[in-house]
């Protein structure tokens, strides 16, 4: 099996994306108990801020493992923008 650019800290991220399932189990827990909206949305936010620093991260080992010293330089570098193009479009 291939090497991924986030191998190293493979345990960490799986960390982190169950700490962000928990948080998103709590918000649907929030919505059956009928919790005020403000506090939702404030939940919503705080896992939308948890991905965005995952997927950061998974773009920094990205660039690092792929990019730097990668095969195709133009190759690469177009699909890092689309990356980060898909990682901006929200809403």
């Amino acid at each position: 099996m291939a090497e991924r650019g986030y191998t190293a800290t493979k345990d960490q991220l799986n960390t982190r994306l169950a700490r962000i399932e928990g948080q998103v189990r709590g918000v649907a827990r929030m919505v059956e108990d009928d919790r005020y909206c403000i506090d939702v949305l404030t939940q919503i936010s705080a896992i939308q801020a948890a991905l965005d620093k995952v997927a950061l991260g998974l773009l920094d080992s990205h660039t690092r493992h792929c990019l730097v010293g990668g095969a195709s330089e133009e190759a690469s570098a177009d699909e890092l923008m689309a990356a980060v193009g898909r990682l901006m479009r929200r809403g």
